[in-house]
């Protein structure tokens, strides 16, 4: 093994993790050089059966591998496998001309003897400490997901880092919330050249400034005031935009299916999620915030009422806060059914304002569950759903590559809802920068087919809000 090095070239060794995280991971590097040690190769064996989505993806790594292993030598692999020789998907601005080393040798280093973890964990970092001490004009970093794995790393004075090519954002702060505040001297800087019109009983404005080049689609614009002006983004041309009044759904003559926004974020929600001509909307918010409930009224109205989509099809991540309580008997429905209590909660709610008595309520419930399905997302691969309203609970349990074999099953006439708090992630090597669903905020803010807002204020009780906010 001769690894070929350079002053401004690093040596990344790379943890199992990463290549179950994401398979594409050793193009991610650009120009420098990359390891993997022999028991990642063993451990990426063990992971390849089955049929969940790290499974999918160990054997995506396999295939990977075998590409660049192809017609190569002895030699050739003892000198690196250039990672250029694969072309990637034509999306792929990234120049990649490091090379790829496999651990052909024993690398022996002496660990303390009290270095507490399994087999697999300490042989890893002996690899980099060996390819340190070997190569010491190099730096070598341990690149892992683990972060008890790179703790470790750093008492043995080695250098080790998350995998960051999968980080959406820097920083959860940066992520774009769908709202924004408009100044008090806003019309006395955007109002000279404004125009204004009705149209189909709406109101819209189209107005030029220099705050125009910093909105999106579809975006959510207040003034803090009493002035009550709050508008949607319609289209947006250089420094010239075009504003809609957003509809008042917090009075009672406006209420969707007995729901009424309780505050600003709630009542830009009803506006996009009953506007058919949004295909793609995102609900982030604390729990409480009314995320679910929101959707739901928004679909039955549009289902039952409007007749714009057949059927509410909802599906979530089935990640357990606890203990997994083991097998569940029954259809695919029953199987979900323990999932979706937010659901049943949220109908049970729906259906007590639908009907002043016991019958009228039964009634409803029974109307609402007739056109309410709930499907699990491992049968999701391969499917098309036409003029449904789908929505995806707890999407922040969900990775990039999750979210996008999801978002593709949409067929015409189809909307799709995503819902989700990204402070309760119970994914394993998920952050809130790394979610599939931050990834699609961020994504989707200019496309004029989708809308995002951020629902900030809990509207479930004051024990709930005082609890989110001091626990």
């Amino acid at each position: 093994m001769n690894i070929k090095t350079a002053p401004d070239i690093k040596l990344f060794v790379l943890d199992t993790n990463v290549l179950m995280h994401d398979p594409a991971a050793i193009f991610r590097f650009q120009e420098h050089n990359l390891f993997i040690p022999m028991i990642v190769l063993e451990e990426l064996d063990h992971g390849k059966k089955g049929i969940s989505e790290v499974a999918r993806n160990v054997r995506q790594v396999s295939r990977f591998l075998d590409e660049l292993i192809q017609d190569a030598t002895q030699q050739t692999i003892n000198e690196g496998l250039p990672l250029s020789r694969i072309e990637m998907a034509p999306d792929t601005e990234i120049k990649f001309t490091g090379r790829l080393y496999f651990q052909t040798r024993q690398l022996s280093s002496l660990l303390p003897e009290s270095m507490p973890g399994h087999l697999a964990d300490n042989s890893i970092l002996g690899i980099v400490l060996a390819l340190t001490q070997q190569y010491p004009d190099t730096k070598v970093v341990l690149v892992s997901k683990d972060i008890n794995m790179r703790i470790k790393a750093a008492a043995l004075e080695l250098c080790a880092e998350d995998y960051h090519n999968d980080q959406t954002l820097e920083d959860i702060d940066l992520l774009y919330s769908g709202a924004s505040a408009l100044e008090d001297d806003f019309w006395e800087v955007h109002g000279h050249k404004m125009e204004s019109w009705q149209e189909h009983g709406r109101t819209f404005y189209k107005l030029q400034g220099p705050l125009v080049a910093e909105w999106y689609p579809n975006q959510y614009l207040y003034m803090e005031n009493d002035s009550h002006f709050e508008a949607i983004v319609r289209s947006r041309n250089g420094n010239t935009a075009i504003l809609e009044l957003a509809k008042d759904f917090r009075v009672m003559h406006n209420n969707v299916w007995g729901v009424i926004a309780k505050n600003r974020e709630q009542n830009f929600a009803l506006n996009v999620l009953l506007d058919p001509n949004i295909d793609f909307v995102t609900l982030l918010g604390t729990a409480g915030t009314g995320k679910t409930l929101l959707a739901l009224a928004a679909g039955i109205n549009m289902t039952l009422e409007h007749k714009l989509y057949h059927e509410i099809i909802m599906t979530r991540e089935t990640m357990p806060v606890g203990e997994d309580i083991g097998f569940l008997p029954g259809t695919e429905e029953e199987k979900m059914a323990p999932w979706m209590g937010a659901l049943m909660d949220n109908l049970e709610l729906l259906g007590s304002r639908a009907g002043h008595n016991d019958w009228q309520q039964g009634a409803s419930n029974s109307l609402l569950m007739n056109r309410i399905k709930i499907r699990s997302l491992n049968f999701m691969r391969g499917r098309t759903f036409l003029n449904r309203f789908l929505i995806i609970d707890e999407a922040q349990n969900l990775t990039s590559k999750q979210m996008k074999t999801l978002i593709t099953r949409a067929g015409p006439g189809t909307k799709i809802i995503c819902t989700g708090n990204l402070s309760q992630i119970d994914t394993p090597y998920l952050t809130a920068t790394t979610s599939g669903l931050t990834y699609i905020v961020d994504r989707f803010k200019n496309w004029p087919h989708a809308a995002h807002i951020t629902l900030r204020q809990g509207e479930r009780s004051r024990l709930a809000d005082y609890a989110s906010e001091i626990l």
